[in-house]
């Protein structure tokens, strides 16, 4: 099956549109009060990888420049991936800006976030934008570049609340949009998966901001389009934490297959549970 679309218009396997603009200025206002509030110590805390808090923050900064147009730039090296690309060019722009103080870095996510977060605003959700490539679409269309913008914010967010000893933020409004956005990726996360034509893939989140999601098998590709129809092939269960942190490799397919709850067939929840929802 192939994941593939010939552009932004005919695409209803990828499910209905999620509007994010709304929920993205509340969580640029939710960062800056988060990083408002850390002691100076906080800052060198270890919080995705390598990168401290202060790196997470300065390459939120980068994503916001670069979407506004004036962040950094640098061209493809030979043979490189795009994920490779994007993992380098993050990099070099959180050691360029290794030496910002706290306080410069905050004042200037303030002002590109409040801009960014008015550009989506402003955005129509139809429109052709920047591809999504965990879910298999370029260009994809607007509403699901703005919300991956989003649930990249809300990750990273998550990631300098752990670093400080901090649980997740389980708010169920944004969690929802969250898990939402990453279960895009289910379809292609499947392409590569057999099954019979009208065979059903379920994932059922549970717990704030929880909710269901349906993948079908169709002559072409796996599709969020179609109706749960009957029992599905599988049903995945799986609390809402769970989820995003696997969606974000937070945890690894087997720990959160060992958490699950799986009615029908395994094979095809192994293969859900690949689910990735980031340049990984």
């Amino acid at each position: 099956m192939s994941p593939e679309s010939d552009g932004v218009v005919g695409m209803p396997w990828l499910g209905d549109p999620i509007d994010a603009r709304a929920v993205f200025g509340q969580e640029h206002r939710l960062l800056l009060e988060t990083l408002r509030g850390l002691a100076p110590s906080d800052w060198c805390r270890t919080a995705a990888g390598r990168w401290t808090v202060h790196d997470i923050a300065a390459h939120l900064l980068g994503d916001c420049y670069g979407r506004l147009g004036h962040g950094y730039r640098s061209g493809f090296a030979d043979g490189e991936t795009l994920e490779a690309f994007i993992h380098r060019t993050n990099q070099e722009w959180v050691e360029l800006h290794a030496d910002d103080g706290p306080a410069s870095l905050i004042d200037a996510l303030a002002a590109a976030g409040a801009q960014l977060a008015e550009l989506f605003a402003a955005a129509s959700l139809d429109a052709t934008a920047l591809g999504v490539s965990w879910a298999g679409i370029d260009p994809a269309p607007a509403w699901l570049d703005i919300a991956r913008e989003f649930s990249e914010h809300w990750t990273h967010r998550q990631q300098i609340l752990h670093a400080i000893g901090r649980d997740t933020d389980l708010e169920p409004r944004a969690l929802a949009t969250v898990l939402d956005t990453f279960m895009r990726a289910l379809p292609h996360t499947l392409r590569h998966t057999s099954a019979p034509v009208g065979a059903q893939v379920q994932v059922i989140a549970e717990g704030p901001g929880g909710g269901d999601w349906t993948a079908t098998a169709t002559a072409d590709r796996w599709s969020l389009a179609e109706a749960p129809s009957g029992r599905p092939s599988v049903a995945v269960l799986l609390d809402t934490d769970t989820l995003w942190r696997l969606a974000t490799r937070n945890i690894d397919p087997a720990d959160a297959l060992s958490r699950a709850h799986v009615q029908g067939d395994r094979r095809l929840a192994e293969a859900a549970c690949q689910i990735v929802s980031i340049v990984y």
